[in-house]
């Protein structure tokens, strides 16, 4: 009975000391995995940025639906977007505020550089984001509401007005924006530097660059249109540039309404070529892709048709003053009408989408000029019968290298033929050509008749 009750009371020692030494491997092993665990490198942010620094449009409206899909794609924790516009486009805008205002991403607008603006569109989109932030010397509002149709009536304009003042007013209160300071941009234009902004509660911080920016912003807690908060972690982020792609760099090039012009003219006159001068195909087919061009580009912005009206009214007029002879002045009304036309062309709600005075000026007079001559040319060329070989000298200036009795030889173009006239006619006589008969010209003089000699 003793050595049974010895060998249990060692058995449980055994097992005791067995968990004791497991407890101590397993506090071992916690204590090096715990070091190891906090050295493992925290994933880098990434932060994608789009560089706005064109007007407000249909190509510009793209690469930001692009941009906020690929920070989505890309898990970013914010996208920046570094603006600098004058405006643009009302249906643009808000297309593009809509966006901002839906991105699952964070969206931070930055005016910037030093000079840069965001003016009239511009504002709403730097209102519409999670983050509104300036650079110093920069400056934001201006975002009266302007007619891409000309004047509309008072009722109309009222209309449109309020419409945008109450989009601005349903995001910006939602943003812990300055609402009334907001409007007074949009109602009456008033425009803010960075500082002002700032201190009317229009943006959330002035940053002098973006490495600034981004740890400013970084811990800061963001409240989404949802309701929802968001904390921003843009400690050491990775910024991606988000660049454009070639079919965007060759829209905005082409929707420039400038380029669009010269496009538009060029074309038209390569294609007047094709048809002046048949079968040489090339001007032709680049004629007709300059002119698709032109019409793809402008589909894109607004468009006066009392202007569409002028260009058509300056093509007849300058038909009309090759076929019938003005003495110049239904031509000049054809260019002043081709002028007036591509200037109003475009009704640009900002100057950097209008159409340059002085490139439209210059392209009206030349296009006139040359399509008035080559159509009087045409016109010219279809009046005259076509004639082939002998029937081409007839009209023609000759003059008798014999006397005519009343046959005789003449020179005509440096040739020699032989040629009969009503009555005798003396050598060296002035002398028209005025039909033929098989190889023998038949010609009058052009001076009063003279005895032969």
């Amino acid at each position: 009975m003793l050595l049974s009750s010895h060998v249990s009371e060692t058995g449980t020692v055994a097992r005791v000391m067995r968990h004791a030494a497991l407890l101590l491997s397993s506090a071992a092993l916690l204590a090096i995995a715990l070091p190891l665990a906090a050295q493992q490198p925290v994933p880098q942010p990434i932060v994608d940025k789009l560089i706005l620094d064109d007007t407000i449009q249909p190509i510009t409206a793209g690469e930001l639906d692009r941009a906020i899909s690929r920070a989505q794609s890309d898990n970013a924790a914010a996208l920046l977007i570094e603006m600098d516009t004058p405006g643009g486009l009302v249906d643009s805008m808000r297309h593009m505020a809509g966006a901002i205002l839906s991105s699952r991403v964070p969206v931070i607008v930055y005016v910037t550089p030093a000079g840069a603006r965001a003016g009239s569109a511009g504002f709403f989109l730097l209102e519409a984001a999670d983050v509104a932030a300036m650079a110093p010397g920069t400056n934001a509002g201006a975002a009266h509401v302007v007619s891409e149709i000309g004047k509309p009536d008072e009722t109309m304009m009222q209309k449109v007005e309020n419409d945008a003042e109450a989009f601005l007013r349903s995001y910006a209160t939602h943003r812990n924006r300055n609402v009334e300071a907001a409007v007074a941009a949009a109602q009456s234009s008033h425009a803010y530097s960075a500082d002002e902004a700032l201190d009317k509660h229009l943006i959330d911080l002035v940053a002098p660059d973006e490495q600034h920016l981004l740890s400013q912003l970084n811990g800061r807690e963001v409240t989404r249109m949802d309701g929802g908060k968001q904390t921003l972690h843009l400690v050491n982020a990775r910024v991606v540039l988000v660049r454009p792609t070639l079919r965007e760099e060759l829209l905005g090039w082409l929707i420039n309404p400038n380029i669009a012009l010269l496009l538009l003219v060029g074309g038209a006159l390569l294609i007047y070529l094709e048809f002046n001068t048949p079968g040489t195909i090339v001007p032709g087919a680049l004629g007709t892709l300059m002119v698709l061009l032109a019409i793809f580009a402008l589909d894109l912005l607004p468009i006066r048709y009392t202007a569409v009206m002028l260009l058509i009214a300056a093509m007849v007029l300058m038909a009309l003053e090759a076929k019938f002879g003005g003495h110049g002045a239904l031509a000049i009304a054809g260019i002043v009408c081709l002028t007036l036309g591509t200037l109003t062309l475009v009704a640009a709600p900002i100057p950097e989408m209008s159409v340059n005075p002085w490139i439209a000026l210059a392209l009206s007079t030349a296009f006139g000029v040359i399509t008035a001559f080559l159509v009087r040319l045409a016109v010219r060329a279809r009046r005259m019968k076509t004639r082939l070989g002998l029937d081409a000298l007839v009209g023609h200036p000759a003059s008798a290298m014999e006397p005519l009795t009343p046959e005789g030889h003449v020179l005509v173009d440096g040739e020699i033929w032989r040629a009969i006239a009503d009555h005798a006619v003396a050598k060296g006589a002035a002398l028209r050509v005025t039909g033929r008969e098989q190889y023998l010209l038949h010609v009058t003089p052009l001076d009063p008749p003279h005895n032969a000699v």
